[in-house]
């Protein structure tokens, strides 16, 4: 009888090891694009689907629910869809990925005090909506002056060109930052369409930009603010901010 009990219990602390370490905790915040027209192009952009997927993989492996959001709200606009990237194709092959991703939360119906960080996903679109959306701009202050992770990849970081802080002072002012490339646009032959230059705006607004080569994976965290330059580094940028939310510095 003392066998079959320790068994029971030995087999019980193996499954509550096996849940989510927290799942007590507020979700994670991924915000996403709704602009959809490249600029006078004609052509179409959106949000950059790895940028999503990876970073949501990266957030529910470590335990963390999500909650997707966008500028709109209802389906954003895709780009880059990839389904030759496993990642991409496993939650877009999935059903409830799918209903989640048709019916996005409107950024600006969200309290900011409901989630434990937020992520902003790139793509070109991103360029047009994020910098001057007050809900973009009063979620990420709220998020970060409460001590909580705050983080974007690729266009991603366009959110934080106009972000101020309670003081007046531009949040990225005198932090390091990565963030897609003039170099980067310049290859991808968008240097006149796009409204500005990311890196040279972040720049202009007291922030450092590293960048790495072209395309290659460079994520930087500063305090914490986390940012990353390209497709290439948005799982970073995800595992990042799951290290700050598991031992969160002092103070931002």
């Amino acid at each position: 009888m003392k066998k079959i009990l320790l068994s029971f219990l030995c087999a019980a602390f193996a499954v509550a090891l096996s849940l989510p370490a927290h799942a007590d905790v507020k979700p994670v915040l991924l915000v996403l694009t709704s602009h959809g027209e490249l600029g006078d192009t004609g052509k179409k952009t959106g949000f950059f689907l790895s940028e999503l997927t990876h970073p949501l993989e990266v957030f529910e492996k470590a335990g963390f629910a999500v909650e997707m959001a966008s500028i709109e709200g209802g389906q954003p606009p895709v780009d880059g869809l990839d389904l030759q990237d496993a990642v991409n194709a496993r939650y877009w092959n999935d059903s409830a990925f799918r209903a989640k991703l048709l019916a996005t939360k409107k950024l600006s119906s969200l309290d900011p005090k409901g989630f434990s960080a937020v992520f902003f996903a790139g793509g070109h679109g991103t360029m047009w909506d994020f910098p001057d959306d007050k809900a973009v701009q009063k979620t990420i202050r709220e998020i970060y002056q409460g001590g909580s992770p705050v983080g974007a990849v690729c266009h991603g970081p366009a959110a934080l060109v106009n972000v101020k802080l309670s003081d007046g002072t531009f949040l990225v002012a005198g932090k390091d930052v990565a963030a897609f490339t003039n170099a980067e646009e310049e290859a991808v032959g968008l240097t006149k369409v796009v409204p500005f230059l990311l890196a040279s705006k972040l720049e202009e607004r007291g922030a450092k930009h590293l960048p790495a080569p072209d395309f290659q994976k460079q994520v930087v965290a500063s305090s914490l603010l986390v940012t990353g330059q390209n497709p290439a580094s948005a799982a970073g940028v995800a595992q990042k901010m799951v290290d700050l939310l598991k031992n969160p510095p002092k103070s931002p």
